[in-house]
C-alpha cells in the first residue's frame, strides 16, 4: 500500500510561479466524475495560486492523452500561446482482462516520451488503481487529492525549469 505522500510536496517557494504561465490540462472522458475530480483539484489550487491561463482538452481515453499533448504543443510552439506545462489526467480502473494493463503501459510509456522529447514538463496526474474505490481514495481520501498534487508539481517544475535558464 501507498504511503500518504510527499510531505514535503505542498511546501512552496516565494515566486514559485509566474502567475501568466500557461498549463494546458489533457483529461480522459473515461470515469469521467473521477477525473472530473481531478481537474477541480488542479484548478482549486491553481486558482489559490492566481494562475488562470488555463485549457483543458478531453480526450476519449488514456492512451489518447500523449497524442494530443504532442498535437497542441507542435501547434503553438512558436505562438504566444506556447504552454509552459502539460497535466496528463486520467483514471484507469483495472478489469478483468489485461487490457488495465497495455493501457497503463502506453500512457505512462507515452509522457515518459514526451519529458524526454518536449521542451516543457509534462506532469502524470492518471490515477491507475484496481478498484473505484482505490480511486475515490486519490481524490480527496486516505490518499490526498491527486489533482492538488499534479498542480503543485506542475508550479514546481515550470519553476525549476526557469531556474535553469538563469
Amino acid at each position: 500500500m501507498a504511503s500518504t505522500g510527499n510531505t514535503n510536496l505542498f511546501q512552496l517557494d516565494a515566486g514559485i510561479l509566474s502567475k501568466d504561465a500557461c498549463i494546458v490540462i489533457i483529461k480522459t472522458e473515461w470515469n469521467a466524475a473521477i477525473v472530473d475530480e481531478l481537474e477541480n483539484g488542479c484548478r482549486r489550487v491553481f486558482g489559490e495560486y492566481g494562475v488562470t491561463n488555463l485549457l483543458t482538452i478531453s480526450v476519449p481515453g488514456a492512451v489518447e492523452i500523449p497524442f494530443a499533448i504532442k498535437a497542441y504543443f507542435d501547434a503553438k510552439k512558436y505562438s504566444d500561446e506556447r504552454p509552459h506545462a502539460f497535466i496528463a489526467l486520467g483514471c484507469v480502473i483495472k478489469g478483468d482482462t489485461p487490457h488495465f494493463d497495455y493501457v497503463c503501459k502506453a500512457v505512462t510509456d507515452g509522457v515518459v516520451m514526451l519529458n524526454l522529447s518536449l521542451p516543457v514538463p509534462v506532469i502524470f496526474g492518471v490515477l491507475t488503481v484496481n478498484t473505484e474505490e482505490q480511486a475515490l481514495e486519490r481524490i480527496g481520501g486516505i490518499h490526498g487529492h491527486k489533482g492538488n498534487e499534479a498542480a503543485i508539481t506542475a508550479m514546481k517544475m515550470i519553476t525549476l525549469q526557469q531556474s535553469f535558464k538563469q
